[in-house]
This record gives C-alpha cells, sequence and structure tokens, in this order.
C-alpha cells in the first residue's frame, strides 16, 4: 500500500499548539483521532465537513492537552473506542494526574475502552498499528506505528520532536527512559519513516538521527 492512499488532516489546537491527527485511508469513511485536543468542537467541525465517522479514539499518553477532545467526541460517538496505554489509563480520569488541575481548567476524559501493551496490535479503520511503549514523557507513553505503506508513518505522540524530545520533568517522566525508548524504538525504525509529533511539524527518523541533539544513536 501506498502512503498516498493515506491522508492526514491536522487540527493545532491552543494554547499549546498540540496536534491531533485525523486519519483515513481512500475510499473509506472511517478515520482515526489521535490525541483529540483542547478545541474538540473544530476537530468535530472537521469530521462533519470531511463526512467520516472515528472509528477510534487513541490517545498516546494523558497528559490533558492530548486528551481534552475525549469527552466531546465520546459525547458524539458514544461507541467509538478510547484508546491509551496501560500505564496511562489513570490519567484519563484524574485531573491531577494529567496536569490539567495544574493549568486551573481541570479536564476529565471519560475512561478508557481498550488498553494496549507494548509489542501488541491494534486495528481500526482499516489500520493495522503496531503499538510500542516509550516511557519517559508518561510513564505509560505509546506509539502507533503504520508499517503497511511506504514509507512507515508513526504517531509519536510527545516522545520525539523536529530537533527536540519530550519534557521529563513532570511527576512519572525520565530522560534515561525517554532516551533508551526512542534509540530502540524509534531509531530502529528506516531512516525515511515519518514521525507525527504531538507538538510542530512532522519529521523523519533518519533527520533525527543525524541532528536531534537530545538523544544522538549510538
Amino acid at each position: 500500500m501506498s502512503t498516498e492512499q493515506f491522508k492526514l488532516n491536522t487540527i493545532v489546537s491552543m494554547p499549546f499548539g498540540e496536534n491531533t491527527f485525523i486519519a483515513r485511508l481512500q475510499g473509506r469513511a472511517d478515520c482515526l483521532v489521535v490525541d483529540p485536543g483542547l478545541e474538540p468542537e473544530t476537530i468535530i467541525d472537521s469530521l462533519d465537513s470531511l463526512g467520516l465517522e472515528p472509528a477510534a479514539i487513541l490517545n498516546t499518553h494523558g497528559h490533558g492537552d492530548h486528551i481534552g477532545g475525549n469527552a466531546a467526541l465520546k459525547s458524539r460517538w458514544p461507541d467509538v473506542p478510547l484508546v491509551i496505554g496501560a500505564a496511562d489509563a489513570e490519567k484519563l480520569t484524574d485531573a491531577t494526574l494529567n496536569l490539567s488541575a495544574t493549568m486551573g481548567v481541570p479536564i476529565i476524559s471519560p475512561p478508557a475502552d481498550v488498553t494496549v501493551h507494548d509489542g501488541e496490535t491494534y486495528s481500526a479503520a482499516g489500520f493495522r498499528l503496531n503499538v510500542r511503549a516509550v516511557p519517559g514523557h508518561t510513564r505509560g507513553h505509546v506509539v502507533f506505528v503504520w508499517e503497511d505503506g511506504q514509507p512507515t508513518i508513526v504517531f509519536v505522540g510527545d516522545v520525539i520532536f523536529a530537533g527536540s524530545i519530550g519534557r521529563t520533568d513532570f511527576p512519572d517522566g525520565d530522560f534515561r527512559q525517554i532516551e533508551a525508548g526512542i534509540r530502540s524504538q524509534i531509531y530502529t525504525l528506516p531512516d525515511d519513516t515519518i514521525l507525527l509529533s504531538g507538538h510542530g511539524p512532522e519529521t523523519t527518523v533518519g533527520h533525527e538521527k543525524q541532528s536531534n541533539p537530545f538523544v544522538r544513536p549510538k
């Protein structure tokens, strides 16, 4: 399958510039919504304008800016499964753990319908996604890898950005974990792999291996 069949819309939610991704395969009316952020009305308007319905809501991790749209999407599409890494599931329903309480706007998401673990496969909307655990930004952070297209595409959340990595100074953050995870779970993918990050522009594995100042390949 060519990535020409992969269609992507990105909604950037303020105030944190968080990327919500609507991903679909050409010819299908169902889609994935990845990390619905703090402007859910814009996400729903985009889905309606595209004539799409979500087949799954994927959370790479449980921070408030990445789960802020969960409740609105579940209200509109109550039967759509909400998916998150097992170790971050508790953040969905706890505003202190998801850090939104400290921002003064507590966010409570519906609980997870599906929890996933490292090495598992999750399928929806025609996508077969490999789950890789990369803790360090949060202890339960996962990335979703689509290897059926050419090149591979990864929803990496806040693990790695163009020229940067996710913060590790949060309560369950750990630089050594994120460093090890990037090297073992991200840098082992082909160099042309496209990384779709939770903030900022897309990048590739090859570019980050060459230039990322925080994590260099061994």
